[in-house]
C-alpha cells in the first residue's frame, strides 16, 4: 500500500531534544548517547504514525568525520545525520528555506521542534512553525496516553438488565415471563 502524503513536515533538532527532556537526559547520562538516541527515534516512530508526519530527525555529524547520512526507519520517519562541521541547526535551516518555495507548503505543515529559541525565531522566518522541545514532549506523551487507552482490554458487557438487576428482582421478572403473576 503506498505512503499517503503527510499532513504536515516535522523536523525534529535530535540532541537539543535530547538535552531538554528529562528522561533522556537521564538516560544519556546512565547509558550513554546512543540509548538516549534510541530512545528519542522510538518515541518519535511511534508519534510520528499516529499523527502521520513525516518526520526528520536531525541529528549533528558530533565531532565525527563521516559523511552526511539518512536512514529510512518507517514510512512516517527518517534520521538525517548532518555532515562533519556542519550543525543541525544549519540543517534545518536549509530545508526550511527549501520548503519556502516548495509546493507542498500549499497544502503541507512545516513543524521544526527545538528549544533553541533563536532557532525557532530563525525558521518561522522562514515560514515554519516552531515548537519547544517541552511542547513536544507534552505531545508525544499525550499520543502514548491515547495509544494505551486505545489498546486497554475493555469489561465485556452483556448488553442486558436482567443480569445486572439483584437475584430477588431477577427471579420475579422470570416468573412474570413464563406467565405467572403472582
Amino acid at each position: 500500500m503506498a505512503h499517503q502524503p503527510s499532513q504536515a513536515i516535522l523536523l525534529v533538532d535530535g540532541y537539543n531534544i535530547i538535552g531538554a527532556w528529562v528522561d533522556l537526559a537521564k538516560l544519556k547520562a546512565e547509558k550513554g548517547l546512543d540509548a538516549a538516541r534510541e530512545e528519542l527515534i522510538t518515541h518519535l516512530a511511534n508519534y510520528s504514525a499516529y499523527q502521520g508526519y513525516e518526520t526528520w530527525a536531525v541529528f549533528d555529524a558530533y565531532g565525527q568525520r563521516t559523511p552526511a547520512s539518512q536512514q529510512k526507519i518507517t514510512p512516517y520517519l527518517s534520521v538525517h545525520y548532518t555532515n562533519f562541521g556542519q550543525t543541525a541547526d544549519s540543517y534545518i535551516e536549509r530545508a526550511c528555506a527549501k520548503f519556502r518555495y516548495d509546493a507542498r507548503k500549499f497544502t503541507q505543515r512545516l513543524i521544526v521542534a527545538t528549544s533553541d529559541s533563536v532557532h525557532r525565531q530563525t525558521v518561522i522566518g522562514y515560514g515554519a512553525e516552531g515548537i519547544s522541545a517541552l511542547h513536544l514532549a507534552g505531545e508525544v506523551a499525550s499520543v502514548g496516553q491515547r495509544v494505551k487507552n486505545r489498546q486497554k482490554p475493555r469489561k465485556k458487557r452483556s448488553g442486558r438488565v436482567f443480569t445486572s438487576q439483584h437475584p430477588d428482582i431477577q427471579a420475579r421478572l422470570a416468573k412474570m415471563r413464563m406467565g405467572n403473576l403472582e
